[in-house]
């Protein structure tokens, strides 16, 4: 890898993420050049609808508009797409690409650059860190519970998994979600999707009394100790 490699970042939505970046570039070291590229990047609301509709019964995932908003689209046309990003980032000289989505993605690869899927990283930490204490898992939509769910089998027991959406102002039902949790018997919680940040740490901390496991956090820390 180049002495100062140059960062690709690759959001399912659209770049730049102004919840996310600010985390990353917190623990990057000073200097290092960042390309940020998003799957949805210049299309209207209208244009995903027809694209990457939800499809009945099949996984979806939830991610972020440059307006705020969120938007739910079909995994599988996403990881299509994911790869020619993913090509398209090394095209631009991009060393490390970085996927920021926490969603577990199969066959993913690239060429040259050193490809960081945190969903690879998250849940081996999570079991490492938890050892055989019950996790609780929080997930933006309530059909990922059982469609993520196959990514947590590192745990030693399985998770207890609620939903609660990143993408709104109000963070009352991170909070329920974790009280939740909490009642159910969870010893440690994991904001399971790139989307959480501070701010949903805190209401889950706050109502739980738990730990509370940021991904986007370990994300952001090991991406920098992998570029420092």
């Amino acid at each position: 890898m180049p002495t100062t490699a140059k960062l690709g970042t690759l959001t399912i939505g659209q770049a730049p993420r102004p919840d996310i970046t600010p985390i990353l570039q917190r623990h990057l070291p000073p200097g290092i050049p960042c390309v940020h590229a998003g799957l949805l990047d210049g299309l209207t609301r209208e244009d995903i609808a027809q694209r990457y509709p939800e499809q009945p019964g099949q996984p979806t995932l939830i991610t972020r508009l440059l307006d705020g908003s969120s938007v739910v689209v079909d995994k599988a046309r996403m990881l299509a797409l994911l790869k020619q990003k993913v090509a398209a980032l090394e095209a631009q000289g991009c060393d490390v690409v970085l996927i920021l989505c926490t969603g577990a993605f199969e066959d993913l690869h690239s060429e040259k650059a050193w490809l960081i899927e945190p969903d690879r990283i998250v849940s081996p930490t999570v079991a490492a860190l938890a050892g055989g204490r019950q996790v609780g898992v929080i997930v933006p939509l309530a059909s990922q519970m059982a469609s993520e769910a196959h990514k947590w089998r590192a745990l030693t027991h399985p998770p207890l998994c609620a939903a609660a959406s990143p993408y709104t102002d109000d963070t009352a039902p991170v909070a329920q979600a974790a009280l939740d949790l909490r009642q159910q018997g969870a010893q440690v919680l994991v904001l399971d999707c790139m989307g959480f940040v501070e701010r949903h740490r805190t209401a889950a901390a706050a109502a739980s009394g738990l730990p509370v496991i940021l991904s986007n956090s370990i994300i952001a820390r090991l991406t920098a100790e992998l570029l420092g």
